[in-house]
Formats: structure tokens, sequence, C-alpha cells
């Protein structure tokens, strides 16, 4: 894993968002350190899957800018995808190919943590049974255990997770804790969620609502 040797930041500065007429937040300055975890909460329609959004590069802001550092020094805004994961729900799988195509397909894109392969990822997830089934005949956890296993197990530094658990039984979410529990020491880590044992163990907690005006 890359987290604890090499330094990483995400620094947002003045950030605001506005959809229509309506500001989502605004003036939100805050500086984001690798070894570190972050949470940010607040009811719904507070921002926080737009900030993720943002803050991976995936969204532009409407004001502010977001900056990324390897090291102290600058990483283009154009390369920062290199070095992300990101699991949330309305992040899309390719769901015309079986499991193990999908894994296959991901990791010629991302490196997979060391100690891993496909097998051993497939595994971890605990869909053995589905390796050669399509993922659109996956079940809402099952895709959620997918999806957070491509971030969990993809060896990048920054980790961005919007409602982790969503769709998670009991099983899962155990997993879930277990996985977090170790990518908490090796990487940035952000979460946006509302349920406290998603992100309990986070140092940083943020309330979005502290930006609405």
């Amino acid at each position: 894993m890359t987290g604890l040797s090499t330094t990483y930041q995400i620094r947002a500065s003045g950030l605001e968002k506005k959809f229509q007429r309506e500001w989502v937040f605004r003036n939100l300055t805050y500086d984001f350190f690798s070894d570190k975890t972050y949470a940010f909460t607040g009811p719904n329609g507070s921002g926080k899957s737009t900030l993720l959004l943002i803050l991976s590069g995936l969204l532009p802001a409407t004001a502010g800018e977001v900056k990324y550092f390897k090291e102290n020094t600058l990483i283009s805004e154009e390369h920062f995808f290199k070095y992300i994961s990101i699991a949330a729900p309305y992040c899309e799988l390719i769901e015309e190919f079986t499991l193990q195509e999908f894994l296959r397909f991901h990791f010629r894109f991302k490196e997979i943590i060391s100690g891993y392969n496909i097998s051993e990822v497939i595994s971890s997830i605990s869909l053995e049974n589905a390796r050669n089934k399509p993922v659109k005949q996956f079940s809402s956890g099952m895709k959620q255990r997918l999806k957070l296993g491509l971030g969990f197990y993809s060896q990048n530094p920054v980790l961005l997770l919007d409602e982790p658990c969503s769709n998670l039984d009991t099983k899962g979410i155990d997993w879930y804790k277990a996985e977090i529990e170790k990518a908490k020491h090796e990487r940035l880590v952000i979460i946006c969620s509302n349920q406290t044992y998603e992100y309990d163990f986070c140092e940083n907690i943020i309330n979005l609502e502290r930006f609405k005006y």
C-alpha cells in the first residue's frame, strides 16, 4: 500500500456549489492529509455527495478550487484520478460483464493491492458463487460489495466513500468495518454519511450545515 510512506494532500479553497438559484454550500475551505480520516455529515440535500464529486474531480465547483499534492508537489487535476478510489451508490458498473470479467477489466487500469489477486478479491467480497454471473443479475447488496471492493483492493492512496453501507446486510457491514479499519492507517479517507457506524472512527467530522450560507 502507498499510504504512510508518501504524503498526499487535497486542498479545498473557498468551494461553493450552486444548482440553479440555490446554493448547496458556500466558502468551504479545508485541507485533507494522508493517514487521516474525515467524515462529512448533514441532512439530505446538504451537499455531501456533491462535495465528494467535486473533491474527486468529477464535478466542477461553482466557485473556489481544489488542488492535489504528492509530497508537496502539485498534481494536475487531469491526472489526480490515478490516485483515487471512489465508491458511491451513483457509481455505475459495467453490468454486461461477469464479475470476473469486470475485475480483470478494472485492474487493467488500477493496480491491485499487494498480496491479492482477482480470485482473492472475489473471495474477500464473498462473491465466490457469482464469479461467472453477469453483474446485471446481482442484488443491490452484491453490487455494493463489489463497489467497495474496487475501492479497498485498488492500490490508491485516496479513498472516497459515499454512504458505504447502503444495501449491505449485517455480514457486509462487519466486512466494511474490518476493511475500513485497515484502510484508515494507509490512506487519506473521506466519508460522506449520516450513519454514525459508517464513520465513528473518523478523527475529523464536519457538518456541512456549517457551510450552508
